[in-house]
């Protein structure tokens, strides 16, 4: 009987804004001692088929996964999908266009570091990144930050953020993005249980009750950004909401010596609520 117990159930590949291929966070997932790790790219599925490969190679299971973009409340609010059916064409069609939408949102980032006086193109960041990024992959803002580090504009991949990219910072931008209840939706569509990312980054607690309303499935109560406080929060929300309850590290990988947001395995949950997240014509099989 396996002894690996516990899964991870969000991170992140080169599919979108992490450092390492799908495969080496599977290897890292092993290597941590877990049974199961998620991979939860960013409006892109394209990641999963590799990790589940190398999954079956070391004997551990690999959640087919996915992080929505949406907007509620003028904010990014994000929502995991788990276990959609990965080569569904409606729904691969609904992340292709979240990724032009997110082209768009880049492009109006590079354009207000322009304004501010920064030589930087979008030229520059694609060429980043070219020898990682495959058909169906996405670029996002740490892609940009590591540009502005390269070019000596920030100090770290931390300060680009702080000062530029992040949210309110001075070249942020949030162009109209579906909202979370369509998110949902879509998961569901696609055969999959949807849970609220990081309800604590929001710092709005009524936003994040209401979202519970809206068809989710669960919430990521444990999450490397989460104090204890917030944990035992969003514990007792779910407990009252009939909600499943997951945890992740949101690992991106390392840059410039610094993991984003935590290693793998950092944060993590027994392996058995695996079973509430499948489909349910997958339970007991």
């Amino acid at each position: 009987m396996s002894t690996r117990l516990e899964a991870d159930l969000h991170t992140h590949t080169t599919a979108s804004d992490g450092t390492q291929r799908p495969a080496v966070n599977v290897q890292m997932a092993f290597d941590a001692g877990l049974g199961a790790i998620a991979i939860t790219d960013h409006d892109t599925v394209s990641g999963v088929a590799e990790a589940m490969e190398e999954g079956r190679r070391l004997g551990i299971e690999v959640v087919p996964g996915v992080e929505i973009s949406t907007v509620a409340g003028g904010q990014d609010i994000h929502v995991l999908g788990y276990y959609i059916q990965i080569e569904d064409a409606p729904f691969l069609q609904r992340l292709s266009s979240l990724r032009d939408t997110r082209d768009t949102r880049n492009q109006m980032i590079i354009d207000r570091l322009q304004q501010l006086g920064f030589t930087i193109t979008m030229a520059e960041v694609l060429k980043e990144v070219e020898h990682i990024k495959s058909k169906g992959d996405t670029v996002g803002r740490p892609h940009i930050a590591a540009v502005l580090l390269n070019k000596g504009y920030v100090s770290s991949i931390s300060e680009a953020f702080d000062k530029y990219l992040g949210s309110g910072a001075a070249a942020y931008a949030n162009p109209p993005r579906i909202e979370p209840a369509t998110a949902i939706a879509w998961i569901h569509e696609a055969g999959g249980k949807a849970v609220l990312a990081h309800p604590g980054i929001y710092h709005n607690d009524d936003l994040v009750e209401a979202i519970t309303q809206q068809g989710l499935d669960g919430i990521e109560v444990y999450h490397s950004d989460h104090t204890a406080e917030d944990e035992a929060k969003y514990l007792l929300l779910a407990e009252r909401c009939g909600l499943l309850i997951t945890a992740g590290s949101d690992f991106h990988g390392e840059r410039g010596g610094v993991v984003f947001h935590a290693p793998i395995g950092s944060k993590r949950i027994g392996i058995d609520i695996l079973s509430s997240l499948q489909p349910e014509k997958e339970q007991h099989s």
